[in-house]
């Protein structure tokens, strides 16, 4: 029996998934951006940056539809940002960073 050592992909340890909402030009509550970050075990003081991204239409009429009506696509699922499971068949986009300090003891 050999003992693998634990890589970020087969240790699933607690995350914080973060959804930022704000308005967009008509007023409308819309999505700015979606992240995830592995919470630290070790104590102390830790900062870290999340990569923040938003899905996309993936046509040029959905894009147009989603503007007009003010609905732009939406994870209704948090476990979809938190797992990368199936997301690499979502178009997604960059927007920006988080930064969150965590206080572990």
């Amino acid at each position: 029996l050999t003992r693998r050592p634990l890589t970020p992909a087969s240790f699933a340890g607690p995350q914080i998934v973060v959804s930022v909402y704000g308005p967009d030009f008509f007023g409308n509550d819309v999505v700015r951006g979606y992240g995830a970050v592995h919470v630290p075990f070790t104590p102390g003081r830790h900062t870290r940056t999340i990569a923040m991204f938003v899905p996309e239409s993936t046509s040029t009429l959905q894009k147009f539809t989603s503007w007009f009506t003010g609905r732009r696509p939406e994870f209704t699922d948090p476990r979809v940002i938190a797992q990368g499971e199936g997301r690499e068949v979502t178009r997604v986009r960059s927007q920006g960073f988080v930064t969150i300090s965590f206080n572990v003891v």
